[in-house]
């Protein structure tokens, strides 16, 4: 980056078969999105020979690692778990500082990160397996599970360390191997995170980190025919490419969570305060850079006066600023392509014929004009199917406020997305939030909550283009293993299942 300053001596590297690896020639760089003339950083650019190294690795690793017991890979996350408590602040401010992420946040995703580990820990001891009763008594029926193989992680900017572990803890624990592609926008953070699973004993090639370009190193481990599983979580049209890329292999499968339009749906009997805190915090939290981030609000007719009154005044007021600020609310953009896209959508808002009720944009003051800091855009709506800004996914903070008449409606509106990944309504009423459960198309439901707050003992995933079906966190063991049906005979003779014969002809001339 131009007149860009270089502030500190990171130099990042892959991890590749237990060895770390620097491409002193060809490397991106790390911004503070808070101080974008501040360079964090400088990464491999890494290229498909380094992607089919580490791919290798993994492979080969791969034999030995499945042969592992399985509590003995649960021991390893405890070694893991403890190192994330031991470091939880110095990961919180790594990923403020090169996500932007308020430091409070960043902590609690580091929290996260922690609880998926545990998690994984736990299931260590539990069953993994099924005994099925037989049509035959003397037989027994086993349903087991085995890993698939090489699992390759490729992970977003916006939760880069809670999300990576989603999907390397239940990769490893059920003996599959891995290669990790973190974000170009926060590749520290993913780098820290392989050195604590290589101090925690993981042995080698079990855990490859490749640094990269998504177009370029991500693509060719996506395409890698060596690769068994791909996990994704990003955009709708990254995760169709990676789709596609999967379809045409025979053996490739994935597990994709992509984009949303989640929505904060306020009934006529909703709590009022409940619902605008409620609203603010899916909207607005992480800047609206959460997959799951409220784009729109629905609001029953009825409440719309009072709701708009006090969600604006109150979104008025939150505090957009440099993570470290003790009482920032959120802070910035990840990048100047987030602070266009968002602007670009705030004037398309205009154009539709919205009703501008906060007319948020750039924040040029000091300091906040080295950033890319936006504030709030509100507007009001009538629902209309052919809107875009009411369809499409905007990714910061930028929300509809849409009024609706019926709950029958307002389910109608909510679903009238390509998406289908979050919701929450704001009801004193449980036939209502019934109604709603029920009807509306999502992945994760929300009864008199925000729309984000997901745990990882839960699957997180969605329908439509918000996934294809195969959740990560806990869910993703379902992607990483393939079921096996095993079965015993304990008798001295066949005896067939259905009533078939099991005579040959030589039974039969007997």
């Amino acid at each position: 980056m131009a007149n860009a300053t270089v502030t500190g001596a990171w130099q990042g590297r892959n991890f590749i078969d237990g060895a770390w690896r620097h491409r002193p020639h060809e490397v991106f760089e790390n911004i503070n999105p808070s101080h974008a003339d501040i360079v964090l950083g400088e990464y491999p650019r890494s290229t498909a020979d380094d992607v089919d190294t580490a791919v290798r690795a993994a492979r080969h690793a791969f034999d030995s690692w499945r042969r592992v017991s399985r509590i003995r890979r649960g021991e390893l996350f405890t070694n893991l778990a403890n190192l994330i408590r031991r470091d939880t602040d110095e990961l919180a401010a790594v990923l403020s500082r090169e996500n932007g992420k308020v430091l409070n946040e960043a902590r609690a995703e580091i929290i996260e990160g922690l609880h998926m580990v545990e998690y994984v820990f736990g299931t260590a001891r539990q069953p993994t397996g099924q005994i099925v009763a037989s049509e035959i008594e003397s037989k027994e029926l086993f349903v087991r599970r085995k890993p698939r193989g090489v699992v390759a992680v490729i992970t977003p900017w916006n939760f880069p360390f809670a999300v990576p572990l989603w999907m390397l803890g239940p990769s490893l624990l059920e003996g599959n191997t891995t290669v990790f592609k973190p974000s170009e926008e926060t590749p520290e953070i993913g780098q820290r995170l392989v050195q604590l699973i290589e101090e925690a004993g993981f042995p080698a090639g079990t855990v490859n980190l490749v640094h990269g370009v998504g177009e370029e190193a991500g693509d060719a481990l996506a395409r890698h025919a060596d690769v068994d599983v791909v996990a994704f979580t990003g955009s709708y049209d990254v995760g169709a490419h990676i789709r596609r890329l999967a379809a045409a292999s025979d053996h490739k499968t994935c597990a994709l969570e992509m984009g949303s339009k989640s929505a904060v749906i306020v009934c006529a009997d909703a709590d009022p305060a409940l619902a605008v805190n409620a609203a603010l915090l899916s909207a607005f939290k992480t800047t609206g850079q959460r997959c799951v981030s409220a784009g729109r609000i629905l609001v029953h007719r009825s409440r719309l006066d009072a709701f708009v009154d006090q969600f604006v005044a109150q979104a008025r007021g939150l505090k957009f600023a440099d993570p470290f600020t003790p009482d920032a609310f959120a802070g910035p953009m990840v990048n100047q392509s987030g602070v266009d896209k968002v602007l670009m959508y705030n004037e398309l808002a205009r154009n539709e014929g919205a009703k501008v009720l906060l007319a948020g944009g750039r924040l040029l003051d000091e300091p906040r004009a080295g950033g890319y800091f936006l504030s709030p855009f509100v507007y009001q709506q009538e629902h209309r199917s052919e809107l875009r800004t009411l369809r499409e996914e905007v990714f910061g903070p930028h929300v509809a406020i849409i009024p609706f008449d019926t709950d029958e409606q307002a389910i109608r509106i909510y679903n009238d997305t390509p998406f289908g990944l979050s919701m929450s309504v704001v009801t004193e009423d449980y036939r209502r939030w019934r109604l709603y459960r029920d009807e509306c198309d999502y992945g994760m439901g929300y009864v008199n909550l925000p729309c984000i707050g997901a745990e990882v003992h839960l699957p997180f995933g969605g329908v439509k283009r918000s996934g294809n079906g195969q959740p990560s966190a806990a869910a993703l063991v379902d992607s990483v293993t393939h079921q096996t049906a095993f079965t015993v005979n304990y008798d001295r003779k066949i005896i067939m299942a259905q009533g078939m014969s099991a005579q040959t002809s030589a039974d039969n001339a007997k």
